[in-house]
């Protein structure tokens, strides 16, 4: 018999939950789900990865209404991917409630499509909060029905800057909605928004700091800025995980780290804020069936991420705070499984470290760069061994396997400069070879007599076929020609005319 039963959750939700092999509830879900039950507002204290979806999804599941066609609760996410993981599962769930409507809506899709799909007809509506406020002032969504509100990762909504429109969209519910509140850690300011917004609220934390530590081993490997890619890689090499997340402060550093993985040889893509919808759910497609090992990402792009079978978390840089490094390492020890998380710390991270030890509340191992120093040893005597960086199922696969890319230069076209001097190496002229005989020019110029001389001369210069020069030259001897020719005939003509005026002459 299924824990879940003493909930009194509709069979086919029962039914789903133990195909899944959801057989009893997390602490999370033991104190949530019953105060959703009874109607009471809720603030939850949980970290990812504890089991907080279903807290929420199967009491909303109980409660809505398929016979109203409206929308009657709505979930508000940070990012587009804990949309579509909280929407995924709750679809799952409703799969054999099939009057039950369930309906993602965030940015990166076509506002006209969601916008046909929420005029049907949608009990449940899963969004951020830039795109639900975007339907309600579209008119496409309808929230003044809405009697379940559900906040997931309030301080990352918070952190994002996205608490106005929250607020906005709070605004457009009801008074006697019941409201809960989700959140790894508790700010000020969303403490105040919950005095604002919530009413008596049962207080619940499940203490997430312990379950993260409790199933995860961490460790903290010392190194320098510009060493930490050698580092990586050493560490890569060595622990050859399954799948891996590997974060980074910013965009443009996610961006160089994957393209040095890359280029190294690693299976690893890259996701970040800059990436449209559809290749984010490209690259997390490939990393959940493994065909990608290696995920180099933002904390903002990771949220949501709900990936089963993540070994390893890498912090190539150093979380700003606690709350942040437990989000981190919450991806991998999930469910029962270990994982392990190691953060790479340059002299400068010491005061950032120490910060995160206090809000842990205890101390993390530490290793010193004595590694990398031997490995670099046994480089210069040529005893190091190269790891192949191509994972397979098993992580690592040895480099014999693997071939070396070939590391050429497209070939450049020679430019004119060198075709004419390998022209002339090739084909030398007349004067190079008389120059390269073994008579000097002076000696064998002697010997040749003038006609020879011309010859010579006039063979080696070049012959102008169609130049002008020689067109005006033969133009000037026929027109000489032309003229002696002329004058012959006419001093003919003036001797046969005297000729014949001659006295005593015979005619």
């Amino acid at each position: 018999m299924s824990g879940f039963s003493k909930y009194k959750l509709p069979a086919e939700v029962v039914a789903a939950l133990t195909a899944q092999r959801i057989t009893d509830p997390t602490p999370i879900q033991e104190q949530v789900i019953p105060v959703v039950l009874s109607g009471q507002d809720v603030i939850a204290q949980a970290q990812t990865g504890t089991g907080k979806t279903l807290a929420f999804v199967l009491p909303i599941l109980q409660k809505v209404d398929p016979g109203n066609a409206v929308t009657q609760a709505l979930v508000i996410t940070p990012t587009r991917e804990l949309a579509i993981q909280v929407a995924t599962e709750t679809k799952k769930l409703a799969k054999e409630l099939e009057t039950i409507h369930v309906l993602a809506v965030y940015g990166g899709q076509a506002v006209e499509q969601q916008a046909r799909k929420l005029r049907r007809s949608v009990h449940i509506a899963i969004g951020t909060p830039g795109r639900i406020l975007d339907h309600v002032r579209r008119e496409t969504l309808d929230l003044s029905k809405v009697s379940m509100l559900v906040l997931d990762e309030a301080d990352q909504m918070l952190q994002m800057g996205f608490l106005e429109e929250v607020e906005a969209i709070i605004q457009q519910t009801r008074r006697s909605r019941q409201t809960m509140l989700f959140s790894a850690t508790l700010p000020q300011q969303i403490r105040l928004l919950a005095k604002r917004y919530l009413t008596k609220p049962a207080d619940i934390n499940v203490k997430g700091n312990q379950v993260a530590i409790e199933t995860v081993r961490q460790r903290v490997v010392k190194s320098t800025e510009s060493n930490k890619q050698s580092t990586l890689q050493r560490l890569l090499d060595e622990e050859r995980p399954y799948l891996a997340i590997i974060f980074c402060r910013t965009k443009r550093r996610v961006k160089a780290l994957c393209e040095f993985l890359q280029k190294q040889g690693y299976e690893a893509e890259e996701i970040h804020g800059d990436l449209s919808q559809n290749v984010r759910e490209r690259v997390i497609r490939k990393f959940r069936s493994a065909k990608t090992q290696l995920l180099v990402a933002t904390d903002v792009a990771a949220r949501g991420l709900d990936v089963d079978g993540i070994t390893h978390v890498f912090n190539y840089d150093m979380p700003p705070d606690a709350e942040s490094y437990i989000h981190r390492i919450g991806r991998t020890g999930r469910a029962g499984d270990t994982g392990l998380a190691i953060t790479l710390a340059a002299p400068s991270d010491g005061p950032g470290l120490a910060s995160i030890e206090r809000g842990l509340r205890q101390t993390i191992e530490k290793q010193g760069p004595e590694s990398e120093t031997s490995n670099r040893a046994s480089s210069k005597s040529g005893t190091s061994r190269r790891v192949s960086k191509k994972p397979d199922s098993r992580g690592m696969r040895d480099s014999a396997t693997r071939k070396p890319k070939p590391m050429w230069k497209a070939k450049q076209k020679p430019t004119s400069k060198v075709r004419e001097e390998s022209k002339a190496k090739q084909k030398p002229t007349l004067n190079a070879k008389v120059q390269s005989g073994p008579k000097s020019t002076a000696n064998f110029e002697e010997k040749l007599d003038s006609r020879q001389k011309s010859k010579l001369e006039s063979r080696s210069e070049p012959k102008q076929r169609h130049g002008f020069k020689a067109q005006a030259g033969r133009s000037q001897s026929r027109r000489q020609t032309e003229q002696t020719g002329q004058a012959r005939r006419g001093r003919n003509r003036q001797a046969a005319g005297r000729r014949q005026g001659r006295p005593g002459s015979k005619v």
